[in-house]
């Protein structure tokens, strides 16, 4: 995997992602989903190749660690480079509640809450896995592009907050008193066809 370039990364908890773009992806409900996806596109850290007038799809999965809060929502982000300055745009495509705005490209808030006198989560809320099939609404053929997913936990109390509760003392005020724990996949880039 690591030769591949088909890697991932999180911000401490063990969640798990995969990550495939292509031309003829496999509907995300598929009961051979992965094997499918090989075969019709390529995996998160690979290169795809344009097809003249025909945008990629995405499939974007993600797994909570067990250990660890439920997953609050999957993003694809989307680099590129326009006039000499390096350009970003963030797209929700899964949410654990809600409906996706197709307007604002964004996830409802799911109500999850902790409780920071003891760092407890709210229960029932948030999903163990999400996972999405997605088209770039803004594709441009002619654009060299990366791709890459982000998958965000349900907050969770940081480690000063839980110190501080052990240590009977108030969080720091100079901190945040929660987080959302994350996980990135490495990215696909898109080349467009030459003309």
């Amino acid at each position: 995997a690591f030769r591949r370039k088909e890697t991932f990364g999180t911000s401490g908890t063990r969640m798990k992602v995969r990550f495939f773009g292509g031309y003829n992806m496999p509907d995300v409900d598929d009961a051979d989903l992965l094997s499918e996806a090989y075969a019709g596109g390529v995996p998160m850290g690979g290169d795809l190749l344009g097809q003249e007038g025909e945008a990629p799809s995405f499939i974007a999965w993600v797994a909570k660690d067990p250990n660890s809060a439920p997953l609050e929502r999957v993003q694809i982000i989307k680099g590129w480079v326009e006039g000499g300055e390096t350009r970003e745009e963030v797209y929700d495509i899964a949410c654990s509640a809600g409906e996706l705005d197709p307007a604002t490209h964004r996830c409802s808030d799911n109500g999850a809450r902790v409780d920071i006198s003891d760092c407890s989560i709210s229960t029932g809320v948030g999903a163990a896995e999400l996972r999405a099939s997605w088209q770039d609404p803004d594709f441009d053929p002619e654009q060299h592009a990366s791709y890459y997913v982000r998958g965000l936990e349900n907050p969770t109390c940081r480690w000063s907050t839980w110190d501080a509760i052990r240590a009977g003392v108030e969080p720091n005020p100079d901190l945040q008193p929660t987080i959302q724990e994350r996980v990135w996949s490495s990215p696909i880039w898109v080349t467009p066809v030459q003309q």
